[in-house]
């Protein structure tokens, strides 16, 4: 594979996700609920990725390395996109969309749209990371793809409890008007984001050939960089952040101030962090 060659498959991955994030928002305005749109995110990424890899081969790469990365990803699909699913149906439309939706006016429907190419553009590097894990043409599986496909498994089983134990508080009679700082909860306000985060790391691991031979696997690195500034910085935290302390007020600042907002960690350690 050539810099050209990279650059080819990265048009061809922005062209097709441009095109899933389109019929995205026309769900989205059809429908009124914003939702939809994470769900066509999650199922368009793995899909553009699985099918990115089955179709453009290299001149080597290891068979079972390419199933098992292509496995993961539809897995990471699967599982996030089907909770987007249920959580969607229950709701009458996303807050952080909504939130935009409200502050754009008039503008909504224009700057929405490009608001999810924007998204489909900044998904290139997901898709990647998992195209070029899958071409790693080292031999045989190494020790650094054990730890990758444990990660792997870390940040899924992860965010699956964090969404669970979540739901479960939902469901409780007391939880009207409470803030769900159990369990994972109470080590990050978001443990879900950093468990999300966190299996994104697994793609480098599995891309890079430390032996040598596949240079290109060093790009997957983009992919956890861009996701973490995502989550933190664009459109993860902070417009969640500010709708829970719009509903919530001295509550959810309460919160704040007594747990981490992205990495888990204990009450003490993080307070006492803070007060340092």
């Amino acid at each position: 594979m050539s810099w050209l060659s990279l650059l080819h498959l990265s048009f061809l991955i922005w062209l097709t996700l441009t095109a899933v994030m389109a019929f995205a928002w026309l769900v989205q305005q059809r429908s009124g609920n914003s939702g939809w749109v994470d769900v066509f995110w999650t199922f368009g990424v793995a899909f553009v990725a699985i099918a990115t890899a089955m179709v453009w081969q290299v001149a080597e790469f290891n068979g079972v390395r390419f199933l098992l990365v292509i496995s993961m990803a539809a897995v990471w699909a699967l599982r996030l996109g089907g909770y987007i699913v249920m959580r969607t149906r229950d709701i009458a439309d996303d807050p952080r969309y909504a939130k935009l939706s409200t502050d754009w006016g008039a503008r909504a429907p224009f700057n929405m749209f490009w608001l999810l190419q924007f998204q489909a553009l900044a998904s290139v590097p997901l898709c990647l990371a998992i195209v070029l894990a899958a071409f790693n043409p080292a031999s045989t599986l190494t020790i650094m793809d054990v730890f990758g496909v444990l990660l792997f498994v870390a940040g899924i089983s992860g965010s699956a409890i964090a969404d669970q134990q979540l739901r479960h508080f939902k469901g409780r009679p007391d939880a009207s008007g409470q803030i769900c700082d159990v369990g994972l909860w109470s080590l990050s306000r978001h443990p879900n984001y950093f468990f999300e985060w966190l299996a994104w790391c697994a793609y480098p691991l599995l891309a890079v050939s430390f032996a040598g031979g596949w240079p290109w696997g060093w790009v997957a690195f983009a992919a956890p960089i861009l996701m973490y500034v995502l989550l933190n910085s664009v459109s993860g935290i902070p417009p969640l952040e500010a709708h829970m302390t719009a509903k919530y007020g001295e509550q959810y600042l309460s919160y704040q101030r007594r747990t981490s907002a992205f990495f888990p960690i204990p009450a003490s350690n993080f307070e006492k962090g803070q007060t340092e």
